[in-house]
């Protein structure tokens, strides 16, 4: 199927009833990423009086699929749980926009957030980025992108079962290759809309496992999924931070498939459970960067 089939055909799922987690406001707005082009976010404010840590998340859906919406209650459970703004990101998808326009969207973002972090009642100083499967890659590499430019300063990444390679032949590829959420043919077909050649395949911003250095990034919270095609890339990037120096907190989520943390109709418990992991490794990076 092509993609703007299959965005139709999930645009016409009847809504689920799913636990919306109580904040004190939330707001969409549209902000420049270019000289011509705006995007969506979506602001997640919590209870409380500020300034309050910052959280950008970028949701998942192999940069073909997915908005603001696919990660709503989620991303409202992060702000109401981890007493941060969450800031959601709807970058511009594939293929209409292949790489590196949704990387740029990302970054774009970022800047702006850390730019009117003061307006947003937030603090420009504890900013973390995240994101789930699409998402956590593009979490991956903004952080990249603000160390190699010299750009804002990012206090912690959460990574919800990132794509780091693009190569689709680890041994959890071959383990849940079907009928686990992820097949490995769908993240084959995304990759394929995602990426313009080869040399993008290999690309550090596409693939940050293939990156030559990756120290000095911020330091990382990695949670894969047990049963997931993506597990191994996930672990195998988690070792290569923590190889690097980097500080790294990796957690496989046993008994779980690829997609489980922005499916709160299905995985409610094993949402809240996760997200209390976030939030107690948020806690003690927001500690680290008060101290120092």
């Amino acid at each position: 199927m092509d993609p703007k089939t299959v965005r139709e055909m999930f645009a016409q799922a009847p809504p689920v009833e799913v636990e919306l987690a109580p904040l004190a406001k939330i707001e969409n707005r549209l902000i420049p990423v270019s000289k011509d082009e705006e995007i969506n976010i979506r602001i997640y404010t919590p209870e409380g009086e500020g300034p309050f840590p910052l959280f950008v998340y970028y949701h998942g859906g192999g940069w073909v699929l997915g908005d603001i919406e696919t990660s709503d209650a989620s991303c409202r459970m992060i702000a109401n749980r981890t007493g941060h703004i969450v800031v959601s990101v709807d970058y511009r998808l594939s293929p209409e926009y292949k790489f590196p326009i949704p990387v740029q969207d990302s970054y774009a973002a970022l800047e702006w957030v850390y730019e009117n972090a003061a307006s947003l009642n937030g603090s420009a100083s504890k900013i973390v980025v995240g994101g789930d499967s699409a998402g956590g890659n593009l979490a991956t590499v903004v952080s990249m992108i603000a160390l190699d430019q010299n750009g804002p300063q990012i206090s912690a990444q959460v990574l919800i079962y990132p794509v780091t390679d693009l190569s689709f032949n680890t041994a959890s590829y071959e383990e849940f290759q079907q009928g686990f959420g992820l097949d490995k043919d769908l993240m084959i077909w995304f990759g394929s809309h995602y990426i313009r050649d080869e040399s993008d395949q290999k690309n550090k911003y596409a693939a940050p496992l293939l990156a030559e250095d990756v120290s000095n990034l911020p330091q990382a919270l990695v949670i894969t999924a047990e049963c997931d095609v993506l597990r191994d890339e996930g672990l195998a990037y988690a070792k290569r931070l923590k190889d690097a120096g980097v500080i790294v907190d990796a957690i496989c989520e046993t008994g779980l498939v690829h997609g489980y943390f922005t499916n709160m109709a299905v995985f409610p418990d094993r949402i809240k459970g996760t997200i209390s992991k976030i939030a107690q490794f948020l806690t003690e990076t927001n500690q680290k960067v008060k101290n120092a």
